[in-house]
């Protein structure tokens, strides 16, 4: 029996691991939206979230958000990261506009 060894990704300061949602592949209307005419999607679930950002001070600021959160996203935010197969992004508290509840 062979045992795969995963890697977490652990985010640092005030970042966060997202990944993102798919949207909907067909409009209201019914008309299926080929890859080439999809938006890049903005809704994402939190996956890990760091220890919060450290201030000029010393305090550390508390992060809002917890895992299993759904955020959306500003557009073009974070950095893209591929781990097991998985796709990820990690990007900064600061670009994340708001939770949904």
């Amino acid at each position: 029996m062979t045992t795969v060894a995963r890697t977490k990704l652990i985010p640092m300061g005030d970042c966060v691991v997202v990944k993102l949602l798919n949207q909907e592949e067909v409009t209201a209307s019914g008309i299926v939206l080929p890859d080439t005419a999809k938006e890049k999607p903005n809704q994402a679930e939190v996956i890990a979230v760091g220890p919060g950002r450290v201030t000029e001070h010393g305090q550390r600021l508390p992060m809002d958000l917890q895992p299993g959160d759904r955020v959306v996203l500003h557009s073009y935010a974070g950095n893209e990261v591929k781990l097991d197969g998985q796709e990820y992004l990690i990007i900064r508290e600061s670009g994340i506009l708001a939770k949904l509840d």
